[in-house]
């Protein structure tokens, strides 16, 4: 007769009492290796540290500046312009001119520290240390109000009529504040203020405007400008001719 009856599992060995007081041991220290991951690695990240210094803070800089001063020194000292061994500018940063006998510059947004308090700042044109915009947006109050007592100061100064179209270049400020260029037609506006200041013929000033008059960079780049630094010392130099 087959047995019906269900199969037992067969019983399992007591564990030993080793065996048991082993299960609950809490496990011991761990290998050096394992404790202190990190140790290994501070050597070479102090290594790749200096090497990366001594790339980028020390060999590169130096290597950059040869490069410049060989291949274009007067642009990395500055583009500095010199007149009979004194210095007068660069020529990447206007300067400000105010009196009649100069073509001025285009109005300038920057600023430097009241010297009554330090504080606040108050206008500086043409201020190379804080080159800066004006920060007015196109529909600002403050902007529009602006540019009107900009137009018609720049008719009063140069003797234009009331109706008289005025360059846009001639008040506005550019985004730096810096800008040492005027477009031609903002030239050719002030060219009789200045040519009536230094007694010059207008002939005389158009043609030193017309000498100083940059094209577009490539034919294509830009717009043709004046540089107004360079335009005025031509002036000087003009009028200091025998």
């Amino acid at each position: 007769m087959p047995n019906t009856s269900s199969a037992r599992p067969a019983p399992q060995p007591a564990a030993s009492a080793g065996q048991t007081q082993a299960q609950g041991q809490v496990p011991g220290p761990l290998p050096a290796s394992d404790a202190a991951p990190l140790a290994g690695l501070l050597a070479p990240c102090l290594r790749g540290a200096v090497f990366v210094l001594l790339v980028t803070g020390l060999a590169y800089p130096l290597v950059t500046t040869g490069v410049a001063q060989a291949l274009m020194p007067q642009q990395a000292q500055g583009s500095l312009l010199q007149v009979d061994g004194a210095l007068r500018g660069s020529l990447l940063i206007g300067q400000s001119f105010t009196e009649p006998r100069y073509f001025h510059p285009r109005p300038s947004s920057t600023s430097a520290p009241d010297p009554q308090d330090p504080s606040r700042t108050v206008a500086s044109p043409y201020n190379a240390g804080l080159s800066a915009g004006s920060n007015l947006g196109p529909t600002s109050q403050a902007l529009a109000e602006a540019v009107a007592a900009r137009v018609a100061d720049y008719r009063r100064v140069n003797g234009l009529p009331p109706e008289a179209r005025v360059p846009v270049d001639a008040v506005t400020a550019s985004a730096s504040g810096l800008d040492p260029h005027i477009s031609p037609a903002n030239a050719r506006a002030q060219l009789a203020r200045v040519a009536a200041a230094r007694a010059l013929a207008p002939a005389a000033v158009q043609a030193l405007v017309d000498t100083h008059t940059e094209p577009r960079v490539l034919g294509l780049l830009g717009e043709p400008r004046v540089h107004v630094l360079r335009l005025n010392l031509a002036l000087d130099g003009l009028a200091a001719r025998p």
